[in-house]
């Protein structure tokens, strides 16, 4: 799939807040993500967007018939506070908690606003792996997840290509996961995000997704399904995860007419096709592996021949 997921379309953030004071203890009330400043004064002040911001959304109220020149502002200010690298979930939490005050439908709106590239704040966050963000988004529970950008991608799906090392942030995935369609495919390629987790060796993440109800047996637009990713790649260990979902159907061939033993062989990788022959049989998986020689024997390579030749008999769907 190339690079074609990355968001591109907003510049760094530029120096300063946007309508609040960077840092500020969080007063959200969609889950408070932020610890309170050892040192709390007696009396908050109260966070006020800016005016220009406060009289933007106020003419947005409506919804109904929001003005484009208050539309762009917002927009604007939106993605420059919540969607950079350095964004402070202190100051998107409490501009969460103003637009709710405006009103809810206009929290729902900036909530869920894309820009040019169609990518939204979730996109970003999840892209800039800005969890504690994500999570306040969640929490709003106004926030559409499967939204997907000009490129096709949801930001559930780039949330399958993460590399997460805090156990807080993987808890956040999950719970994307779970809110989301995580058999939604890519309008470009048709790809699921299960194809995306394997293709780039995520195995976390392909559990987390087959925990959430992952289909194994989707094909992309050239048929391919996420054990043949696996295959091709030579993933050992994510072909034993997605042999033991009692659904995965290891016969299906890709618009080549290659099965996954096939593919397989052709990428040099005979220790997953013996793997692959012995679960079909119904064995433990527990055949020795010699090389290339003992995954081309005549049974493998006759199921091999098998699956090149299956094209006519079973079309992709």
């Amino acid at each position: 799939m190339g690079s074609s997921w990355r968001l591109t379309g907003i510049g760094e953030r530029s120096k300063g807040s946007v309508g609040g004071t960077p840092g500020a203890p969080c007063q959200c009330g969609f889950g408070g993500a932020m610890q309170p400043h050892r040192r709390r004064p007696h009396a908050l002040p109260r966070f006020e967007l800016s005016p220009r911001m406060r009289e933007a959304c106020l003419i947005l109220s409506p919804i109904h018939c929001p003005q484009l020149a208050s539309s762009s502002l917002v927009l604007q200010e939106w993605f420059r506070l919540s969607s950079q690298k350095s964004s402070i979930p202190d100051t998107v939490a409490n501009h969460l908690l103003a637009f709710a005050e405006v009103s809810p439908a206009l929290l729902a709106h900036v909530v869920n606003l894309a820009d040019g590239n169609g990518n939204t704040a979730l996109h970003y966050s999840v892209s800039h792996s800005n969890f504690h963000i994500v999570r306040l988004l969640l929490d709003t529970g106004v926030c559409n997840v499967d939204h997907q950008n000009k490129a096709g991608y949801t930001a559930l799906m780039l949330a399958a290509l993460a590399a997460v090392e805090q156990e807080d942030d993987m808890n956040v995935v999950r719970r994307l996961f779970s809110m989301g369609n995580v058999n939604a495919k890519a309008s470009q390629a048709g790809q699921t995000a299960l194809m995306l987790a394997v293709s780039h060796g995520r195995q976390e993440m392909v559990e987390a997704l087959l925990a959430c109800g992952a289909d194994v047996n989707l094909q992309d637009e050239e048929g391919s399904t996420a054990l043949m990713c696996a295959c091709e790649h030579g993933r050992v260990e994510t072909v034993k995860l997605l042999l033991a979902q009692p659904t995965c159907n290891i016969s299906i061939v890709d618009s080549d007419g290659n099965n996954a033993v096939a593919i397989a062989l052709e990428a040099g990788h005979s220790n997953i096709a013996v793997l692959l022959y012995a679960h079909l049989n119904g064995t433990k998986a527990q055949l020795p592996v010699r090389g290339r020689a003992s995954a081309s024997g005549p049974h493998c390579t006759a199921w091999y021949r098998q699956g090149r030749g299956a094209q006519q008999e079973s079309p992709v769907q």
